[in-house]
């Protein structure tokens, strides 16, 4: 690794806990070495500072200031070396569950040396789970590939969508920076359903009909030949806020409004794609690609619905759970044949090869039982993420390093055979307006109920008193693991309840497909 020990007096600052492997900070550890008066936040006692690969590091007990509420690095120089293998530092990018989650994995692969998130956020920071870098401003691709080249980040993992699309993995590449993800033309697939749809009739892969329109009048007309319920979809990013489904031709007039005329989505909404209905379970179905191979994963189930019942407007997510039954082995088999391998090959033949994850939502029709592709995401999905990498049991940084070698064909997945679930736990009001810096207590006697329960932070902050405060819609992910789904669920909602937020709110009913399908009704 080339993140060498600095000797110069320079001082980086580094918030947050989140070294792992070594013996460190109450059972955490570090590869990264520090130069004196360095510093960053949230670290108790400390004993050694570990760098890799014939590096020197730092014997640096900690003292903590109490103006500035950090542990400074105190200097003494160990002429000792690392006396692990081979490994690599890792940057993840994004700072919501799914990052956590992914951040969790790498923090058990056995070949990760050290993991940064950026920016992260608090509860990252506090778990341990990462060093987070709430001033690595990911937005600027120069910056981002000059902190790898100074830290000796081997891989970049980009979570979110958005720098995806920006081509923060075209921009890394051209510096000689591994990258997971795809570059931004093959990023089209999730932020553009109109150019998703064309691949889809152009390499013959099961949708739903559909037609685009950029003028309101003509979207109204084709509307008014449609049944209903029908599908308007801004064709671009909207946060997971751009798809809405119209019981009636007046709210689907409503909602071509909304995007074509008072222009509430902004660019993502100036052309829409209006699909007809598909009746039937919705399922998530994620392979990883290497630009040639797929590899599929285990599958999963979530909750887009905010209310119990699956009622009420749609939101990024709130619940999910892995395995989900509706995917049986042979309906996956099928999902690889007339769905992802076809995307895969499509893409390629378009001059755009897809490394990175493959998302697709999928909907098993009622009528005929099988698989359509309701849309693609590019990354990993959220809350399904979370309830993917519980059960992983591979070297995630592995796994992703084949993936941007394109040597997928030599890797193999292996899962837990438990079940997981996780439950989102929101803002009183989201998906509309809510309330923000509400304060969240009990968290970690409710990560007591199970050794399986995980708690993974989206949108967390810490106050001046050190509680956690709410920042965002979604703000925390209760997970858990079980032998089965009724285990996993129990666990989890034992979990949940623990928690002191009077402000918050979850769905009491995550995985009831699942339950209701293993008990035959």
């Amino acid at each position: 690794m080339a993140c060498a020990a600095s000797t110069s007096g320079s001082s980086f600052k580094l918030r947050g806990a989140g070294f792992p492997r070594s013996t460190f900070c109450n059972g955490l550890g570090s590869s990264v070495a520090f130069s004196a008066s360095q510093s960053w936040n949230g670290l108790s006692s400390c004993h050694k500072i570990f760098q890799s690969n014939d590096n020197l590091f730092w014997q640096a007990p900690l003292r903590k200031s109490l103006k500035s509420n950090r542990f400074e690095v105190l200097s003494s120089l160990a002429n000792d070396k690392a006396t692990s293998g081979e490994r690599i530092t890792v940057l993840v990018i994004g700072s919501g569950g799914r990052e956590h989650s992914l951040c969790y994995a790498l923090k058990h692969s056995p070949s990760c040396d050290a993991i940064f998130c950026a920016p992260g956020n608090a509860g990252i920071s506090q778990s341990g789970d990462a060093t987070c870098l709430p001033d690595l401003n990911v937005s600027d691709s120069s910056a981002v590939a000059e902190f790898c080249r100074k830290w000796g980040v081997g891989i970049v993992v980009v979570g979110p969508e958005a720098p995806l699309v920006k081509g923060l993995v075209n921009d890394l590449s051209k510096e000689g920076i591994l990258a997971f993800g795809p570059s931004a033309e093959a990023a089209a697939l999730e932020g553009s359903k109109d150019f998703m749809k064309r691949l889809c009739v152009k390499y013959g892969i099961p949708t739903a009909k559909y037609k685009t329109f950029t003028d309101p009048t003509s979207a109204k007309s084709y509307i008014k030949t449609q049944p209903t319920p029908i599908v308007i979809k801004a064709d671009g990013l909207a946060a997971g806020k751009g798809v809405i489904i119209a019981e009636t031709h007046q709210d689907a007039f409503a909602a071509i409004d909304l995007m074509l005329v008072d222009n509430s989505f902004g660019s993502a909404g100036s052309r829409v794609v209006i699909e007809e209905f598909l009746e039937g379970e919705e399922a998530s179905f994620f392979a990883l690609v290497d630009g040639e191979v797929a590899l599929p994963m285990e599958s999963a189930q979530d909750h887009k619905r905010v209310g119990d019942g699956d009622t009420g407007p749609n939101t990024g997510g709130m619940g999910a759970y892995s395995p989900a039954p509706v995917l049986t082995g042979d309906l996956q088999s099928l999902v690889m044949e007339r769905i992802i391998q076809p995307t895969v090959k499509g893409m390629a033949a378009e001059g755009c090869k897809f490394v990175g994850v493959l998302y697709a939502g999928l909907m098993i029709e009622k009528k005929s039982g099988l698989p359509k592709l309701i849309e693609y995401n590019v990354r990993f999905g959220d809350p399904e993420c979370q309830v993917l990498m519980m059960r992983l049991e591979s070297d995630l940084a592995q796994v992703l390093l084949a993936a941007c070698k394109g040597e997928l064909n030599r890797v193999s997945l292996t899962w837990s055979s438990e079940s997981s679930m996780v439950v989102v736990l929101a803002s009183e009001g989201y998906p509309g307006p809510y309330k923000k810096n509400t304060i969240i207590r009990n968290l970690e006697e409710a990560e007591t109920v199970s050794p399986t329960v995980k708690i993974f932070h989206a949108g967390t902050g810490l106050n001046e008193n050190g509680n956690f405060i709410s920042l965002g819609g979604r703000v925390l992910g209760v997970s858990a693991k079980g032998k089965d789904i009724e285990e996993a669920r129990s666990r989890v909602y034992d979990a949940v309840e623990a928690i002191d937020w009077p402000e918050g709110f979850y769905r009491t009913d995550i995985g009831w497909r699942a339950l209701k399908l293993k008990q035959g009704v």
